[in-house]
């Protein structure tokens, strides 16, 4: 048994590990899987367990949860988490700010003491107070609800180190104005631009995570907005009723353009259907009865019968849905640095913080007690995480920057980060290596000249809708050939194209369609033989009842494709080939490209069982399609082209702005210098803070009388804080271009970075 719970409030994974943590140590319960992007938890039991349990476990935790009823579509998301986030980082700021500019100003520059006088002196007071406790209280409340949480857990993460520096700079702060002879004349000073900050500047990276996270709903929206909302049935007439009305064995009636509503069988009519949503192939496919249909796919020119054979939640186009979401669950998580090491950190500097209070309580001659307090919180106030929480999200901000400067989208700073550490890269065929369109790459001609079978071509499609025609006609332009008139027109939706043209009787189509018509293929059996081979389709022309020549339809490679696969194989990468399409076509774009792995004529389901497959590597899947969308979400970084579709762009963690393929090795080199530039700011924060503990607990008074007040602290821990930021700006003041040297598979690869 199982039961669904809305999940409110995580904001990353590692509050999703928390969460399950929590569920899995309600007895009864053996496994529980979080979504962060659907906001859900799946619970699994052998045996009844109360709901009520499993929502006060997830309370405990510093969530809030509800069962619920309907899971249809997976979409119980928060909209508006990102922009609760950039209000809350707003309002810190605004509060924040004049605390900074009047509390610490005139700390560098003395003369404006004098000058600003009523300013600081309002601002160390009530007046900082009351900024202080909107920053901390109002912007920064999730910190405190959660690292309670995490208190009471002994689980100690960012949350913890948050709410503890804060709140201990508070209530320092409010003592020396409540009761100021408690402390020596020395030691009245507040904190409260300490106790703002820290909030403020974890804040930031909080925005990172939640647009990162609203973002990729984007995609499973897309999709459920593709299921029709009407479908038109016959009963004892025709009438349209809602989709969630239909059943098995209706007949549903399909006007030409209209989106398929049900999977079913066509019981009468011819048409040319659209299913790249499935296949990712550009050119629609020819249906007849009985052919089979699928639930979001286009009907092309034709009038259909279908009968129902799958409705709702069963069909395909639901099924992908249900793909995706799964697949966002089972997405790779990424280790949070910052919670690991504070999950040690948090607990020593408590521990260091009291020793240093119990030592100089005991210690000192007079046993002062407020001389001693002053130094526990110099340690946690020196030890609070400003620069920790900017370590990843300003390398990442300049990163972002930098790389949407050569064509590169982030719309996942977590993805980003996983790019350069990519075993193995993935492609679509269709639309990503090629151009996604049909061109002629190849005419032959049996009888006449090919100039000839191109004009007559030419003359039937550009009457006709089919995307082929776009083709025939470019062709046409290009030999400058002219295009004479067609007159009695006619096109059979699914078989071809007929007309006269000059009196003659001409037909354009496929093989089937000429064997259709009784037009034998004569001498051209071998030419088609191979074409189909190379994975060309062939189009025929047919004059007086007799095949004259046909055209080689091909979706060509983009002209970039070799040499930027070529620069991921210099940095280390292993490359593959996924694709909807027949082997013999994925097999010519694979060579052309230099891939050697290669999937073909698989479904969204399969592909997802090709990226499994690779187990726990670090994966990337590239792609543009709607069928690609669930792909894009189960990789560890999925890639869309910003010319693909809609919903491939909203599964993608990063788009490529422009169909560049050479953005990718850059790409990657940029990934690797942002990794590195990560672990030398967590490194520069920690080793910056735990350098300035022993001096903030007073190690150096007995023998010099030198220590570190807790207004000192702030100021170094503001210092550790720039010092990250303008570490993470080197990112900016280099090229990111790196594909030539000998990367290896992880960040750490040895390419060349200038």
């Amino acid at each position: 048994m199982d039961v669904t719970l809305a999940v409110r409030g995580m904001t990353c994974a590692s509050c999703v590990r928390r969460v399950e943590r929590a569920l899995e140590k309600v007895p009864g319960v053996d496994k529980a899987e979080v979504n962060l992007v659907t906001e859900r938890a799946v619970v699994t039991f052998g045996k009844s367990v109360p709901v009520e349990r499993l929502t006060t476990a997830v309370h405990d935790a510093g969530y809030e949860a509800a069962p619920v009823k309907d899971r249809s579509t997976g979409l119980e998301v928060d909209a508006g988490e990102a922009s609760r986030a950039r209000m809350n980082l707003v309002l810190a700021v605004l509060f924040t700010a004049p605390l900074l500019v009047f509390s610490m100003a005139p700390m560098v520059f003395p003369s404006l003491h004098m000058a600003w006088a009523p300013l600081p002196q309002f601002f160390e007071g009530w007046g900082g107070a009351a900024c202080a406790c909107v920053v901390s209280f109002g912007a920064g409340r999730a910190f405190y609800r959660t690292g309670l949480a995490e208190l009471r857990h002994l689980s100690f993460g960012m949350s913890t180190l948050v709410m503890l520096g804060s709140a201990s700079a508070l209530a320092v702060s409010f003592a020396v104005l409540l009761v100021p002879g408690a402390f020596p004349e020395g030691a009245r000073d507040t904190y409260f631009e300490a106790a703002a900050s820290i909030v403020m500047f974890v804040l930031v990276g909080k925005l990172f995570e939640a647009r990162a996270k609203g973002s990729a709903k984007g995609a499973i929206e897309r999709l459920v907005g593709l299921a029709s909302k009407t479908a038109r049935v016959r009963r004892e007439t025709e009438v349209t009723i809602p989709i969630a009305e239909v059943r098995v064995g209706d007949v549903v009636v399909l006007r030409p353009g209209e989106r398929v509503p049900v999977d079913g069988v066509i019981t009468e009519g011819t048409t040319s259907v659209d299913e790249s949503m499935l296949t990712g192939e550009p050119w629609p496919v020819d249906k007849a009865a009985p052919a089979r249909v699928f639930a979001g796919t286009v009907n092309g020119g034709g009038g259909l019968l279908v009968r129902a054979t799958r409705v709702g939640e069963d069909t395909k186009l639901q099924q992908i849905v249900r793909t995706t979401l799964q697949a966002q669950t089972d997405k790779p998580r990424a280790q949070e640095t910052a919670d690991r090491v504070a999950a040690v950190f948090v607990p020593v500097v408590l521990g260091v913080a009291l020793v240093t209070f119990g030592v100089w309580l005991f210690v000192s001659p007079s046993h002062d007690a407020s001389f001693a307090f002053v130094r526990g919180l110099s340690v946690l106030v020196a030890a609070c995480p400003c620069a920790m929480g900017l370590a990843t999200p300003t390398a990442i901000l300049v990163a972002t920057g930098r790389a949407a400067e050569t064509g590169l989208l982030v719309r996942s700073g977590v993805a980003f980060e996983a790019l350069g550490k990519v075993v193995t890269m993935v492609f679509d065929k269709t639309g990503t290596l090629t151009l996604g369109r049909p061109s002629v790459g190849e005419v032959v001609a049996w009888s006449g000249d090919a100039d000839r079978v191109v004009a007559l071509a030419a003359a039937l499609e550009s009457r006709s809708e089919h995307p082929i025609g776009k083709g025939v006609l470019a062709e046409a332009t290009r030999r400058k050939v002219v295009v004479p008139t067609v007159v009695d027109f006619e096109a059979i939706a699914g078989v071809g194209v007929r007309g006269k043209v000059d009196g003659e009787a001409i037909a354009v189509g496929g093989e089937a369609s000429m064997r259709r018509w009784g037009i034998g293929l004569g001498a051209g059996e071998a030419t088609l033989t191979r074409w189909r081979d190379a994975g060309k389709s062939p189009l025929l022309v047919a004059a007086r009842g007799e095949a004259i020549g046909a055209l080689a339809l091909e979706d060509p490679v983009r002209p970039d494709a070799a040499p930027a696969l070529a620069s991921l194989r210099k940095l280390g990468i292993d490359l593959a080939l996924v694709t909807g399409d027949h082997t013999a076509a994925a097999s010519t774009v694979a060579r052309e490209v230099g891939i050697t792995v290669v999937h073909a004529e698989k479904l969204p389901e399969q592909k997802l069982e090709v990226l499994a497959a690779y187990g726990d590597r670090v994966l990337a899947f590239v792609g543009d399609g709607i069928n690609d969308a669930p792909s894009l979400a189960r990789a560890s970084v999925g890639i869309a082209l910003g010319s693909g579709s809609d919903i491939a762009i909203e599964a993608g963690d990063l788009v490529l702005m422009r169909p560049a393929l050479g953005i990718l090795p850059e790409a990657v080199a940029l990934s690797r210098r942002t990794a590195r530039i990560i672990r030398e700011n967590f490194f520069w924060a920690y080793a910056y803070n735990v350098a300035l503990i022993p001096l903030a607990a007073g190690a150096l008074w007995p023998v010099a009388h030198v220590t570190l007040s807790p207004v000192l602290s702030a100021m170094a821990m503001s210092v550790s804080s720039l010092f990250v930021v303008g570490n993470s700006l080197r990112l900016r003041g280099r090229s990111a271009r790196s594909v030539g040297g000998k990367g290896g598979r992880a960040e750490g690869g040895k390419g060349r970075e200038g």
